[in-house]
């Protein structure tokens, strides 16, 4: 099959609507309307810790700083923006309390990433969104609609995922150096739980990316090398990259993370990363 025809498998699944994209070096191959604003869910994730490290990088903290305690008044010492990034402070998913301490139990914490935007205001001075507009938005010249949880409340299309997958490929925005620093394994030896697959041991994690680790079952198969980087979202959504091939892609719909997408996506992933050239 060829990357269009695995593509345009996407139209066989039970959503309403899907749009895509897969990058290669030859180029962008797209189905759907890739201008159409879908809901990212978990995805939001990517642009929230891509904000966070281009803060780190213009000095405004460093990555193992305490985030403001005044943040987190209940904890005896708060979390630093590394733990934050990579699930490793102990903060549960919903709340922000402490269930375990920190670097001994990946906790995968949509809180945590709320924290983060709070700590990059307190320390830039600069609302969330508007940082996110002018640190990421603009300088890429894609629209990212900003609102609710910096975990899981943002939107944007295809086509302004599929500029930012390119942005992870190659960096513009940050340094070769920070970048290859968050998809490096983050405390790599910690046991932890991905929504929707079970506990994985080690559960590999960078900063702000998810790695596929090898992890068993995951979305992305083990036909992709291990150090494949991305996340997926509860609103049917994902995104993942592979900086040594120059390979990428984005799949956006309509339909709530479920079984429909576990019995599809990792087949999907295999037959697009075949098609890619294996």
């Amino acid at each position: 099959m060829s990357i269009v025809d695995v593509l345009q498998t996407t139209g066989e699944w039970p959503v309403e609507e899907v749009a895509a994209s897969a990058i290669t070096s030859d180029g962008i191959e797209c189905v759907g309307d890739t201008s159409e604003s879908f809901s990212l869910a978990s995805v939001s994730k990517l642009i929230t810790a891509y904000a966070v490290l281009i803060a780190y990088e213009e000095g405004a903290f460093d990555l193992d700083d305490g985030v403001p305690p005044s943040l987190l008044p209940s904890f005896d010492v708060t979390p630093t923006y590394r733990e934050l990034l990579s699930h490793a402070s102990g903060m549960a998913f919903a709340s922000r309390e402490q269930e375990k301490p920190a670097r001994t139990r990946r906790i995968y914490s949509s809180a945590g990433y709320e924290v983060l935007a709070e700590a990059l205001e307190y320390t830039t001075e600069i609302a969330f969104p508007d940082y996110v507009n002018q640190a990421v938005s603009q300088p890429l010249n894609i629209e990212i609609t900003v609102e609710g949880s910096a975990g899981h409340g943002f939107s944007a299309s295809v086509d302004a995922l599929t500029t930012l997958a390119q942005e992870f490929l190659g960096p513009r925005l940050l340094s070769e150096e920070t970048l290859e620093e968050a998809l490096h394994p983050q405390f790599p030896r910690l046991s932890g739980i991905v929504p929707g697959y079970g506990r994985h041991n080690p559960c590999t994690w960078g900063l702000g990316f998810s790695l596929h680790g090898g992890k068993i079952p995951h979305w992305i198969p083990q036909s992709m090398p291990h150090d494949t980087a991305g996340h997926f979202g509860q609103s049917g959504t994902f995104l993942w990259i592979h900086r040594p091939s120059n390979r990428a892609a984005v799949v956006l719909t309509t339909r709530h993370f479920g079984d429909w997408a576990k019995e599809r996506w990792t087949n999907f992933n295999d037959q697009l990363w075949q098609a890619m050239g294996g």
